[in-house]
């Protein structure tokens, strides 16, 4: 038998989620997804593979492979997607590329690669 001065329990209510604020409602819609644009590296005939292999290698840490192979579809369609990313991002892999510099193999070179930046579809 129990006795009747020990302390009773209290049965608590559920207790509710208050309602989201306008700043946890803007929270989540910053974790939406930012979009997508590609890096579009664009052929010439001032520039040798290897120009082009060590460039892709160096600003976008492709592989020996991957950069050749990028390298190849420049000059057999005319561009290539070289990256995939932010815009922020994309913008910024752009001018690296035209930062770049010329080619050291080929004495008409003038100045580095053409890139431009695309929304992803």
């Amino acid at each position: 038998m129990s006795d009747s001065s020990s302390a009773a329990t209290v049965e608590e209510a559920p207790v509710e989620a208050p309602p989201a604020t306008e700043r946890e409602t803007k929270r989540d819609t910053k974790r939406k997804r930012q979009p997508r644009y590609h890096v579009i590296l664009w052929n010439d005939n001032d520039h040798t593979y290897e120009y082009v292999v060590v460039m892709l290698r160096k600003l976008f840490a492709h592989p020996l492979e991957r950069g050749f192979q990028l390298a190849r579809e420049v000059d057999k369609r005319g561009k290539a997607i070289v990256l995939t990313t932010t815009l922020e991002h994309a913008e910024l892999k752009r001018d690296q590329i035209h930062a770049f510099g010329a080619d050291r193999l080929i004495a008409r070179c003038k100045g580095s690669m053409s890139a431009t930046i695309e929304p992803e579809r």
